[in-house]
């Protein structure tokens, strides 16, 4: 059976490409317009009318869908923790 090896540092993304990035928070005023600017911070061009919102069974939490314009590796991980720092943020996917 052939095995397939990759680069230790090599990506499966291909950039610049549309990435979805998930947040999940408690769901209160101001959290979605903080992730809309965080969003704008790593991606100039991010269209905050492209959000999709779910909020949960119970109403007390909201996921948002943000797709942002991934231009490296780097910004994603920068991304994904300052999301994830955030003191409203409950998880990021």
């Amino acid at each position: 059976m052939p095995t397939m090896t990759m680069e230790p540092n090599a990506s499966l993304i291909h950039y610049p490409c549309e990435f979805p990035i998930k947040v999940m928070g408690a769901k209160v005023d101001g959290f979605v317009p903080a992730m809309i600017l965080m969003a704008q911070q790593f991606d100039p061009d991010f269209d905050a009318n492209n959000i999709e919102l779910r909020q949960s069974t119970g109403g007390k939490y909201i996921g948002v869908t943000l797709t942002i314009t991934a231009t490296s590796r780097e910004q994603l991980d920068e991304l994904y923790r300052t999301l994830s720092s955030h003191p409203m943020v409950k998880v990021v996917l």
